[in-house]
């Protein structure tokens, strides 16, 4: 039988208390039990353990989870518990998660859910231009038209659709390739040109595949997929303001922007910017139309 156990410091070191050496000296203080007996240096943690620093228990920081789920047609992306049929319920994973984004409840593909809070608006915000891949079935057939007003922009709630790639896929189907994430965004653009859709599937998010996933089916993310994701959210940004800047910053990421030092300005006279006080008090009273003895 393998050992799963840790060593108390470590596991300590786990939750995030504090490191290794702190969690040392707290053992050597006694203030550490583990089941109700004093610590010692040394002492292994099992799983069901009970540890507890201060009297109060310790429990092990739960591990980041990024997941790729193949969302079926009629799941609601919430974590509300009010909706009988939302994806938290439906996944019933043991950790608790969200997903980031979303899908229509008449959508299906490729979402991601996480514990991890620091991504999820890295990964949303349009101006990072992480790409999302959608395969499209619409009510009639499509147009050469159709396929250049998608690409070049659609009006929809007041606003213009930023371009896209769409490929034409079919008599009725198409991929469209999106970094914008407005709200039933295909769906609004399609009917803005006359078009209803009857199916929407999302295949990809960035460099993760839907692949051969089974719609209700969910797997972690490969560690290789993780690696990658880190790396292509490591410069995006959180906030509104850099979001519509940083595409620009992009575009040249080995240009770096000079700011040149500000100049001092140069006094004209020959006090170099520092007159006497008569001088001054002589100005003033000049601008005020007195004289002495007045």
């Amino acid at each position: 039988m393998p050992d799963n156990s840790l060593s108390l410091n470590k596991f300590i070191s786990n939750t995030g208390r504090c490191s290794r050496r702190e969690a040392d000296k707290l053992i050597k203080e006694g203030r550490v039990t583990i089941n109700g007996k004093l610590a010692v240096l040394g002492n292994r943690v099992n799983q069901g353990d009970k540890v507890l620093i201060d009297k109060k228990p310790l429990k092990a920081k739960p591990r980041t989870l990024y997941l790729a789920f193949n969302k079926p047609v009629g799941i609601v992306c919430t974590t509300d518990e009010r909706e009988k049929k939302n994806i938290i319920r439906f996944i019933n994973h043991p950790q608790r998660l969200f997903p980031i984004g979303r899908l229509d409840k008449p959508s299906q593909g490729l979402i991601f859910l996480t514990n991890d809070g620091d991504i999820v608006n890295k990964i949303l915000r349009a101006g990072n231009n992480h790409e999302k891949e959608y395969q499209v079935t619409v009510d009639k057939l499509i147009t050469k038209a159709f396929i250049q007003k998608m690409e070049s922009g659609v009006p929809i709630l007041d606003t213009v659709t930023q371009p896209c790639q769409v490929t034409q896929l079919g008599d009725d189907t198409f991929k469209i390739i999106l970094t914008q994430g407005l709200n039933r965004q295909i769906r609004r653009m399609c009917e803005h040109l006359g078009y209803n859709v009857t199916r929407l599937k999302r295949t990809r998010i960035m460099h993760v595949r839907l692949s051969k996933l089974p719609p209700g089916k969910w797997r972690e993310l490969t560690p290789r997929e993780i690696k990658t994701l880190r790396h292509l959210i490591g410069d995006s940004s959180k906030t509104e303001e850099a979001s519509t800047t940083i595409s620009t910053e992009k575009k040249n990421p080995k240009t770096k922007k000079i700011v040149p030092p500000k100049k001092k300005e140069e006094s004209t006279d020959f006090y170099q910017g520092k007159k006497p006080k008569w001088m001054v008090k002589k100005e003033r009273n000049k601008k005020r139309n007195w004289r002495p003895g007045q």
